[in-house]
């Protein structure tokens, strides 16, 4: 790679990963603040068992617009650039989450608190539904096809750091101010640093240059004039695969990495400061992980690594949660370690797979909007429906129950899919994989560099 190009992919890979880190510090920090907020935001009223509910309720809630966002900017990336929507999005994302941080509380001014908090998260919603998607599209349309695998896990490499960083402010901010402080105002200080966050990432997206994939196929006039209406017309069939892969991705990701901190307080009784750290050992270890799992499906594919991962959920998620509610430590961990690694293995190689299922015309939209529709209803949900099953069921063994089935529905989605490791994104010739020439590939590698 020349290294004009490599400094451009180091960008891309800067840029992308700040963004989807900003997006998950958001997330980290609405689930670990969420038994603050149910005081802040709804009053005394709101300390019964439905409190909780009602503050995932409302993050559940602004999951319905990504769809809107997908609809919208998903097109407006494939007509006029990718890099002008991710502009947009990280901007729009920041302001959303930081006014949080400034907000009345319900004590200030009754029901209007929520009714704001809402709102807050609709236009953050929003502007996710075109994030996510363009930055796996950007990233992936600027890395090697030979290594798409090994950069595009840098995406979500910023996921865990950004869910980590959230996790980790929060307790040591409960643990020096207490549960008193945290009420009294500290719990606006992580919204809040979410700007300057969101203004480096927004700085470095606009000095980002379009993908060369996509600069080529606009030159030669191959852009598609209605993407919205090609994408149905043409790869519908590829929606449906993508739609339903998301769904164990999505039911995976905010059960784990959302959710669980209030799961372990609230429904299991732990400590939490002892469970979030915990939960924070096993998220760095996946970060160790993540990228060298990413190099890996370049050279055995992306497919067997993501069915090992959908096997292991259906048959180790009831087992991996029913040591979560023991009172052994070790139990615990090993529960929390079943649990992340099935999902690093998912998350390493997710960023290469979904852009590859998409010519390049309709690559952003096929992506935001298959990807948003299915995180709508089944991602964004996901922690207030569990929460409300366990109280109307009393078994805290319901989330890993959830999974398994999210883990049947993502495993029919996987074989249908075809194997991405052979997809082309820069015009590159590679072998498949798993294959007679791809074996004659590697040993013609290794005489190379020998």
């Amino acid at each position: 790679m020349p290294p004009e190009e490599r400094k451009e992919l180091r960008k891309a890979i800067a840029g992308s990963a700040l963004g989807n880190a900003v997006e998950w510090f958001d997330y980290a920090v609405y689930g670990y603040l969420a038994v603050y907020m149910v005081r802040i935001f709804f009053g005394e009223q709101g300390q019964n068992g439905l409190g909780l509910f009602a503050v995932f309720a409302i993050l559940a809630i602004s999951f319905f617009v990504r769809p809107l966002g997908g609809i919208i900017l998903g097109p407006m990336g494939d007509k006029i650039g990718r890099q002008k929507v991710l502009v947009f999005t990280i901007t729009m994302m920041t302001l959303a989450t930081a006014a949080i941080g400034i907000l009345p509380t319900f004590d200030q001014v009754g029901y209007v608190s929520p009714v704001l908090l809402l709102l807050c998260r609709l236009v953050q919603g929003f502007s996710t539904g075109g994030e996510y998607g363009g930055a796996a599209v950007f990233m992936a349309e600027h890395a090697p096809d030979k290594r798409r695998g090994f950069y595009g896990a840098f995406l979500e490499f910023g996921t865990l750091a950004g869910t980590v960083a959230g996790a980790t402010l929060c307790t040591v901010m409960i643990v020096v101010v207490g549960d008193a402080g945290m009420l009294a105002g500290w719990w606006r200080l992580p919204f809040l640093l979410t700007l300057p966050l969101g203004l480096t990432a927004l700085w470095i997206r606009t000095r980002l240059k379009e993908p060369r994939v996509f600069t080529e196929a606009a030159q030669n006039d191959e852009i598609a004039k209605r993407p919205f209406l090609d994408l149905f017309r043409y790869n519908w069939r590829q929606i449906l695969i993508l739609t339903g892969f998301v769904v164990l991705l999505n039911v995976a990701y905010y059960l784990i990495l959302a959710y669980m901190p209030s799961y372990l307080s609230k429904n299991l009784g732990h400590d939490t400061a002892t469970s979030t750290m915990m939960l924070v050992v096993i998220m760095v270890l996946m970060m160790c992980i993540i990228n060298p799992i990413g190099a890996l499906s370049d050279r055995v594919g992306r497919k067997p690594l993501l069915l090992g991962a959908a096997v292991g959920f259906i048959l180790l998620s009831v087992p991996a949660f029913a040591m979560l509610g023991s009172r052994n430590l070790l139990l615990q961990l090993l529960g929390l370690a079943i649990l992340g690694f099935l999902l690093v293995i998912m998350i390493g190689s997710v960023s290469s797979t979904l852009p590859a299922l998409f010519p390049t015309k309709v690559r952003y939209s096929g992506f935001a909007i298959g990807y948003n529709v299915s995180t709508a209803i089944f991602g964004g949900t996901a922690a207030s429906i569990n929460e409300w099953l366990i109280v109307e069921t009393g078994s805290t063994l319901v989330p890993g129950w959830y999974l398994a089935g999210a883990g049947v529905v993502g495993l029919v989605a996987i074989l249908c899919m075809p194997e991405s490791a052979q997809s082309t994104l820069r015009g590159e010739r590679i072998p498949g994989t798993s294959s007679a020439a791809f074996r004659a590939f590697l040993r013609k590698e290794k005489q190379t560099s020998s």
